[in-house]
């Protein structure tokens, strides 16, 4: 478990001192859910796991291209297990299980509000920023159809009516049915936002 931004600093420093044995040349992550809301201060709480959508490609003439990569690769592992063993934290607590929403797309732009963190020699977070989450925690809130963690995030990062709408179109083309359409206007209504519901 990480209680807060100094720990999740702290052991993203450990694993790339461990990416550094591993040989494995600079990696690069993008890392969205509780750990990246907490380093970039939107919320301050406890969270159990960091979330890895895509790692970051360069090409020759240095602009980022996002892959999947599920599961990490043994390097990754090996170096994320030994951090594991040394703070005692959950056996996934590095995860790609969000990494099946590069097959839908990520919100447009993305990659212009991240927040980026360098870590030792060996390892460069991209943090997604609060326009990005705010799309990512209204899907996974809807998805769960129940308040939660995802919710309660959610409504800490007070979205505007807009940014609720950007989410919720975003989403729509990741379940484009007609049931996710109803559940998303049902969800939205009850949070206070029957007029974004109604536009969409």
């Amino acid at each position: 478990m990480f209680k807060g931004k100094k720990e999740i600093e702290t052991v993203l420093m450990a694993l790339s001192e461990q990416l550094d044995v591993e040989g494995t040349g600079r990696i690069e992550m993008v890392v969205c859910g509780g750990a990246a809301l907490n380093v970039i201060g939107c919320v301050q709480r406890i969270t159990k796991d960091m979330d890895v959508v895509a790692f970051v490609e360069r090409d020759k003439n240095g602009a980022a291209l996002l892959t999947k990569v599920s599961p990490l690769n043994p390097a990754i592992m090996a170096a994320a297990k030994r951090v594991q063993r040394d703070f005692n934290l959950p056996e996934n607590w590095l995860n790609t299980d969000h990494a099946s929403v590069l097959d839908f797309g990520l919100p447009e732009g993305l990659m212009k509000r991240v927040e980026t963190r360098i870590y030792g020699r060996s390892l460069i977070i991209h943090f997604l920023g609060r326009y990005d989450q705010i799309h990512f925690k209204l899907f996974a809130a809807v998805d769960r159809g129940r308040p939660d963690v995802h919710f309660d995030d959610l409504m800490s990062l007070q979205p505007s009516a807009q940014e609720l709408e950007d989410a919720a179109r975003w989403s729509m083309t990741h379940d484009p049915s007609d049931p996710y359409k109803e559940v998303l206007k049902e969800f939205l209504s009850k949070i206070g936002y029957k007029d974004v519901a109604e536009r969409i």
